[in-house]
């Protein structure tokens, strides 16, 4: 069958890399794609995630059997809602329930609704209400942009000053351009973040093994939040008995909620917990695979991802094993100098040749004059595997030595290694 995958990131790499591996699949698309994902699929450069109507034009020349729409933008936008319309299968939710992600003010309401467990919060599209909630609940204290923000519209900040110019920035300043007209003010959560992803189809849910991302820029959890700087697998602290917990408290709650409200969700429904003293919280929801999460988790997945991809379009997830490698994954990003602030593109790209030991994903590069070269904050996702995390996280570093290009820069401590 032909497959087509929306997006052009590391995570739609991956993506991209398990569908080769499917018995199932002979043919890989892949819009708009990036240097990397180029060697592995046939890529449309020209047509942009976000361009709904050039994404349905490509669908209607090149006929592909199955989209499968990664970022959280087109999925916002209602994608899926058109390539059913057109009597095309997809991935992915409608965009009735990708407001669980596209809205955060959304979001919290309906945990509220749900009795989900989540931080206390108020929401705010005026200025000076905000500052006010700010005082009056001091600090530590998290300012969140409503809509997608790629991953930076959130600060965490450790005094009453930083949060009210966080508001100002957002509300007056448009730091987040639309996204940030309307803000969520909430408590800061303590305890081990977690992201715990789940393929779901609508009634069932089948978690993937839980991950730990690191969002900061920099070592020991400092500087600008970032889209994610690495990733390990296993997530301590998050035991069989807790992955439980989660699903019956938390993640089948969120289904059954959002499919009364006429938002039925199939697809990958992304849980970013705070594993407090008080128990486990969610600090957001997301409609789809997390990055760089998917390009740690998926290389340890054993069924034919197609099979899964079907069952949760199907609505027969209940009926399908799904079988994971037991192993510990490690990823590290490499950056841009600068990443998330200002960077600069196009510098030359070496030794991903010389790189053995682990999957080398591609975030952001393209090829110029004949040679790869940067294309973006996060360029690469190295991602190794091993029997323990230990081991895996010291097989990532070593193949990430190899890469070369100017500015290059990654976090020294990604799974606590210094």
């Amino acid at each position: 069958m032909k497959v087509l995958v929306i997006g052009g990131g590391g995570r739609e790499h991956a993506i991209v890399r398990k569908l080769a591996e499917s018995s199932r699949v002979d043919e890989l698309l892949c819009a708009p794609g990036n240097g990397g994902i180029a060697a592995d699929a046939k890529c449309f450069p020209e047509v942009k995630a976000t361009d709904l109507d050039a994404v349905c034009a490509l669908v209607k020349s090149e006929k592909p059997d199955f989209v499968v729409v990664a970022p959280d933008d087109p999925l916002a936008m209602g994608l899926v809602d058109r390539l059913e319309e057109m009597g095309v299968r997809a991935f992915g939710p409608h965009a009735r329930a990708a407001e669980i992600e596209a809205s955060k003010a959304f979001a919290k309401d309906f945990m509220r609704r749900h009795n989900i467990p989540t931080a206390e919060y108020e929401t705010f599209g005026e200025l000076e209400p905000a500052l006010e909630y700010i005082r009056r609940k001091g600090a530590p204290i998290v300012i969140k942009a409503d809509g997608l923000a790629l991953g930076k519209g959130v600060v965490v900040a450790e005094s009453v000053e930083d949060a009210e110019k966080a508001a100002r920035d957002m509300l007056e300043g448009g730091a987040f351009g639309a996204a940030g007209r309307r803000i969520v003010v909430e408590e800061c959560l303590t305890g081990p973040e977690v992201t715990a992803l789940c393929f779901v189809d609508g009634t069932t849910v089948r978690p993937m093994p839980a991950s730990r991302d690191h969002k900061r820029a920099y070592d020991n959890d400092e500087g600008p939040n970032t889209g994610g700087m690495g990733v390990v697998l296993p997530a301590s602290g998050y035991t069989k008995e807790t992955e439980r917990w989660c699903i019956e408290h938390i993640f089948r709650p969120t289904l059954d909620g959002l499919r009364e409200e006429g938002r039925e969700f199939r697809g990958v429904l992304y849980g970013g917990l705070m594993l407090t003293p008080n128990g486990p919280k969610v600090i957001e929801f997301n409609a789809r695979f997390g990055d760089p999460e998917c390009e740690t988790v998926l290389p340890l997945l054993e069924t034919d991802i197609m099979d899964v991809f079907d069952a949760c379009v199907d609505g027969t997830l209940g009926a399908l094993d799904i079988k994971w490698k037991d192993e510990a994954s490690c990823c590290v990003i490499l950056a841009s100098g600068g990443y998330p602030v200002n960077y600069k593109k196009g510098f030359e790209i070496t030794g991903i040749g010389d790189v053995s030991g682990a999957e080398v994903y591609h975030c952001g590069t393209a090829v110029s004059d004949g040679k790869l070269v940067t294309n973006g904050g996060r360029v690469l996702a190295v991602v190794a595997t091993a029997p323990s995390l230990p081991e895996a996280i010291e097989k990532s570093y070593a193949e990430a030595k190899k890469i070369h290009f100017e500015g290059v820069h990654m976090r020294g401590d990604i799974g606590g290694r210094r």
